[in-house]
């Protein structure tokens, strides 16, 4: 593939003698017109796994038409795969009361880069523990409100070794939020 060289315009930008050259704009892969939904996860242990393929076979179901399902992990995930995002669904163990490290490490690096231009788009999110996951789901709570972000299923929360009705609450919320950016709707 070759890139286009500058403009009339943009060669008075360049050193003399010099041929500009222009970089394609990324795009990640994205497809214009083709909504996307970003699955952000931190999946250390079997439990987690499970919750994540449950919620991925949802978002990924025959029914689902016309929506990219992105995966990353918490700790890969980047601004630029939020921005060019229409929605997203967030998985977390529960940590010390607390969401993982890696989730937070995932806001903390997007939280000002996407704070204005990613306001009301649609997110849903699990978290599992071992016993408890009522900081865990504050946590999410607080900084998906912060970034403006419209909740657009109830969160599913699992304590101890998920169940036949945990994995079917994971698909159900994986469908939910991706049928949401089907196109029509």
């Amino acid at each position: 593939m070759t890139t286009p060289l500058a403009t009339p315009a943009d060669a008075s930008l360049a050193p003399p003698g010099a041929a500009r050259r222009l970089r394609p704009r990324r795009t990640h892969g994205r497809v214009p017109g083709v909504p996307t939904l970003l699955i952000v996860h931190h999946t250390p242990s079997p439990n987690c796994q499970a919750l994540f393929e449950a919620a991925v076979s949802g978002a990924t179901a025959p029914e689902i038409e016309g929506v990219r399902v992105v995966r990353r992990a918490a700790l890969s995930a980047t601004a630029s795969d939020v921005l060019e995002a229409d929605g997203y669904l967030l998985g977390t163990p529960a940590n010390l009361g607390y969401m993982s490290g890696a989730l937070k490490h995932f806001f903390d690096q997007v939280y000002y880069p996407c704070l204005d231009g990613t306001r009301g788009r649609p997110f849903g999110y699990y978290v599992h523990g071992g016993n408890d996951v009522t900081g865990a789901v504050r946590a999410v709570e607080t900084v998906t409100t912060g970034l403006g972000w419209r909740r657009a299923a109830e969160p599913v929360t699992v304590t101890g070794e998920p169940g036949k009705a945990d994995t079917e609450a994971c698909w159900e919320l994986g469908a939910t939020v991706a049928a949401g950016l089907m196109p029509g709707d």
